[in-house]
């Protein structure tokens, strides 16, 4: 499993390995490189889609990140630094939009695929595309949702904290837009 959050099952571990080393990050700001390390990838898929330029996306994610470690004297550790620091990106976009630009597709910033055939992967690019007009005809709180658990791979306990509802309310959400996306792929499929 490669660094970063930790799966749903293993929030415990996750939680305590953020303890340890938040707690060494208050006594010595360099130690904070271990939770930048954790979170940088998922934080930066987050405003990636949320922006959609690269550039943009890493100096919007740099602050991010000097907000955390020049706020973190602050910060009251309470088991859910995940949903402190995305709120925190969640700020710094809505700041950028303030000033400019719109978002982009949640698809966007889907990992690198293999073709190994290319009717294979023109067929792959279609699907994405459908998916892509299904999940922009969602209301933006559903998107926004589906970002925070699928790009930014928090878990159903954080994206609930971030979305003030109750984890349940959460797993219900999204499984169900799930539902509905695959139902519209399969009606057109029909």
């Amino acid at each position: 499993m490669e660094m970063g959050i930790l799966p749903e099952d293993a929030t415990g571990i996750a939680l305590r390995e953020d303890e340890f080393l938040l707690k060494d990050a208050t006594i010595d700001p360099t130690a904070f490189i271990g939770l930048y390390n954790i979170y940088v990838r998922p934080i930066y898929r987050y405003i990636y889609t949320k922006v959609g330029e690269a550039k943009q996306a890493e100096d919007l994610t740099a602050q991010v990140f000097l907000e955390a470690l020049e706020s973190l004297p602050r910060y009251r550790h309470d088991g859910h630094f995940a949903a402190w620091l995305f709120s925190i990106a969640r700020h710094k976009v809505t700041d950028y939009y303030r000033t400019r630009h719109e978002g982009i597709p949640i698809e966007a910033v889907r990992g690198e695929t293999e073709k190994a055939e290319p009717l294979a992967g023109l067929i792959h690019e279609e699907e994405i595309s459908r998916l892509s007009g299904y999940i922009h005809q969602l209301k933006e709180d559903d998107q926004e949702l589906l970002r925070l658990h699928l790009v930014a791979e928090l878990n159903f306990g954080e994206v609930a904290r971030l979305t003030h509802c109750n984890m349940e309310t959460a797993k219900k959400r999204y499984y169900r837009l799930i539902t509905q996306l695959r139902e519209q792929m399969e009606v057109e499929n029909d």
